[in-house]
Parts: C-alpha cells; structure tokens; sequence
C-alpha cells in the first residue's frame, strides 16, 4: 500500500506537460529586413483609433457604425460568449455540488421497504458531492476552458481589428476614386477641346481624315475609363455598406472632391517584437497553451479519482411524519475510483492530446511566420511607393512647368494650341498617376497597421 502514494506521484510528474523547446518556435527577427537601412529614431505612437490618423470625419463615423453594425464582428462576439460559459462551467467542476431529492414509492413483495413493511415509502433527502482534485485534472480542464475563453477574446479583437481595416480601405479606396474621377473629367474637357480643333482643322483642309479619327478614338478611350470608375466607386459603397451590417440598395456616400489624404509616417526603428500582441498570433499561443494543459487531462486519467460524498435526509412510510426526527437518515462516505481495463482508451485519449499538441504548435508557427511576412511585404511595399511617389513628384513639377513656358509660347506664337493643350493633358496624366500612387500608399498603410496589429505604439 506504501507504493500507491509514490506511483500517482510518479504518474503525475510524468502526466506534466513542459512548454515546448524555444527551438521549435519561431524567433521574432532584431529589425525588419526592410527597415534594416533605416535611421533610428523614436516611434510614432498611434491610437487605440489609429484611423483617426487620417483625418477624415466621415471615416470616422462609418468605423463607429462597423463597430455595432459588423456580422463578423457580432458573430466572434457570441462565439466569446460561448468559451466564456464554458470556462464557467469547468470552473463549477471544482466546487461542491448539492443537490435535493423527494420520492414516493409503492412497494409490495419480497423486498421490503426502509421501515420493514409493505406499502408506502416517502423520502426526501440533500446530497452534498465534492471530488479531490489531488492529480490536478479540474484544475486543468479548467485552465484549458479559460485559455480557450482568451483566445476567442483574442479572436474578437482580430474580428475588429480586420473590420477596421476593411472599412478604411473601402473608404479610402472610395475617395480615391473620387479624387481620380475628378482629375479624368479635366482631361476629358481638354480632349473634348482638342477634337473641336481637329474638326476645324480637318473642315480646313490642314489634316488628314485619319488625324481626326485619332484625336476622336483617344477622347473616347478616356470616356470608357470613366464608367470603369463608376464601376468602381459603387462596388466600393457596396462592400461599406455590408462591412456597416447595412443594405447596399439603401447605402449611400456622397462624393467629396475636395477631398485628401496622406499616409501616417513610419517609424524608422519598427521593433519586430510589436507582432506578440497581433490577436491571431495571440489566440494561436493560447491554443497551444491550452492544448498542453489538455495533454494533463488526458494523462490524469490514468490516476484514481475521490469524491467525498454526504447525504441527509428523511424517510417514512406516512407522509405526515416524513419530517420527525425518528425519520431521519443520513450517509457520508468517500468514492474511489481507478479504471484498470479500458479497452486502450486512455491511451488513446492522451495520443489524440499530444496531436493536438502538435497540431496547435504547427498552427503557431504559421501564424507567426505569417505575420513577418504580411508586414515584411507591406514595409517594402511602403519603400517601393515612397521611391516612386518621389520621381512621381519630380515628373509633375517638371510638367507643371512645362505648361507654364508653352503657355508663354503659345502667346508668342511660337507653337499651335494643340501643343499648349496637350502639355497641359500631360501634367493632368501625370498627376493623375501621382494620385493613383497616393492611394496605393494608403491602402499600404492600411495594411500595414493591420500586419502590425493595430498600429506600432
């Protein structure tokens, strides 16, 4: 009897469950690889409302609508809900439990009832259960629920965090889009001008017919460019509309030309560290941390259980005198219990945890691995348009410029006014294309909070 107490001890030190060897894990790098050039230099704190940063009134109250509105958001919401009633519910598992009871039987034959007789048999009776949780098993299980519980808190923000991004994309896309638009309709009023001076010149006699179908098939390529951003612009409304929880038949956003927006500045010595609070890699380590506790679980089945047990009540054969003390019993006990043939059910149990192990282990790397990416991608892809958006700059100062000596030219009349018109559809191309990069910088931008999980305060 002696060995009993060493072998559970044994068991359990066996049944404990180790985090597992850092090798295995992914190691966060010193920098990015992408800012490994950069200057250092002190960070740029966002809010927790990092949209904020753009500025923009409007985009502010659309994120406030999404933010009671989402079905994503609603719905990772109540799935919280659940792993928190189910922490509660491992919890309860560690107190004691009590419980009432009342009966009434009719009883003939050979088997007599409590008070030595046939007939009736009144009870009722309170029962009081607590199981020892001496091998750690509930305590456990409930560490694992709650771990759970985390984790899908940790997926609600994720839900937030992603719906975030969405709307400002779809916004910012939007606005974008109106902005562009804005610029096409001045090309489209010069091209409209130059084919007025075609015709005329065509009615002359001073160019070829092929000349003016030229002119006149450029115009209407640059027509066709504006229902693709009408095209645009609606299917961008229409996903606001659905990320608000509204209907897009009943959503609507009024245009705003004068609209502009420019991208937050990024800090020069963007710790790599900032990724441990991302809510995926988050809800990824407590997964892993829950399904090492499930692995104890498992193995704690190999371990007797004990219960203390008490119950107090009353029995009689008349109803009247149920509650007399004469009538009175009760019972108290200890319950334990050790499975010896189990069909290799056990084994199996603990084999489908150390999987799961494995499984949640795997899910983590990825995560992180993940997530080095999408921040490493969108930091180069912040570089890549900075550098762009800068020979862009140059490129529209240069046109800028040259509409301003053809200008002076064309009251010389040193050249025609086609020349002077289009100098000034070239400085409106180019701009237009600086446009387009500022959006693609925002949109980068967006994507990069995202990948750093909300911002890099």
């Amino acid at each position: 009897m002696r060995l009993l107490p060493l072998l559970c001890l044994l068991l359990v030190a066996c049944g404990s469950n180790p985090p597992p060897p850092a090798a295995t894990l992914p190691a966060p790098p010193a920098a990015f690889k992408a800012q490994a050039q950069e200057a250092k230099g002190g960070l740029q704190a966002l809010q927790k409302n990092w949209w904020t940063v753009y500025g923009d009134p409007v985009l502010n109250r659309l994120q406030e609508q999404a933010a009671s509105g989402n079905s994503d958001i609603q719905l990772a919401a109540s799935r919280l809900a659940h792993a928190m009633a189910l922490a509660r519910q491992s919890g309860a598992q560690r107190l004691p439990q009590l419980s009432l009871s009342a009966g009434a039987v009719r009883q003939q034959g050979p088997l007599l009832n409590a008070a030595g007789q046939e007939g009736n048999l009144f009870t009722a009776a309170a029962s009081l259960s607590y199981e020892l949780d001496l091998m750690g098993r509930l305590a456990q299980t409930g560490d694992a629920a709650a771990l759970d519980a985390q984790s899908r808190a940790d997926l609600l923000e994720g839900a937030r965090l992603l719906t975030q991004a969405q709307v400002a994309q779809a916004y910012l896309g939007l606005r974008a889009v109106d902005a562009e638009a804005e610029q096409l309709q001045q090309e489209l009023a010069l091209d409209r001008q130059g084919l007025r001076i075609q015709a005329q010149r065509l009615q002359a006699g001073a160019i070829a017919e092929s000349d003016y179908e030229l002119a006149r098939s450029q115009a209407t390529a640059r027509t066709g460019e504006r229902q693709v951003l009408q095209q645009r612009r609606v299917e961008a409304e229409n996903l606001l509309a659905v990320l608000l929880g509204q209907s897009p038949s009943e959503f609507k956003l009024e245009r705003n030309t004068a609209w502009s927006a420019r991208p937050p500045r990024l800090p020069a010595d963007l710790p790599a560290g900032v990724l441990a609070r991302r809510p995926d890699v988050a809800a990824a380590q407590k997964n892993l941390l829950a399904a090492q506790k499930r692995v104890g679980v498992a193995q704690s089945a190999w371990l007797p259980s004990m219960s203390l047990t008490g119950t107090s009540g009353f029995a009689s054969p008349d109803l009247g005198n149920l509650f007399t003390a004469a009538m009175q019993t009760w019972a108290f006990g200890v319950l334990a219990n050790l499975s010896l043939l189990d069909g290799g059910r056990r084994a199996a149990g603990v084999a489908m945890a150390e999987a799961d192990v494995r499984t949640a282990l795997l899910g983590y790397q990825e995560r992180v691995l993940q997530a080095l990416r999408e921040v490493e991608d969108q930091l180069s892809a912040q570089q890549q348009l900075a550098q762009q958006g800068e020979a862009l700059e140059r490129a529209s100062s240069s046109a800028r410029r040259a509409v301003e000596l053809t200008q002076a030219r064309l009251q010389n009349g040193t050249i025609s006014q086609l020349d002077a018109l289009q100098a000034q559809r070239q400085a409106l191309q180019t701009q237009r294309a600086l446009q387009q990069l500022r959006a693609n910088q925002l949109q980068s931008s967006v994507a990069l909070v995202r990948a750093l999980g909300g911002g890099w305060n």
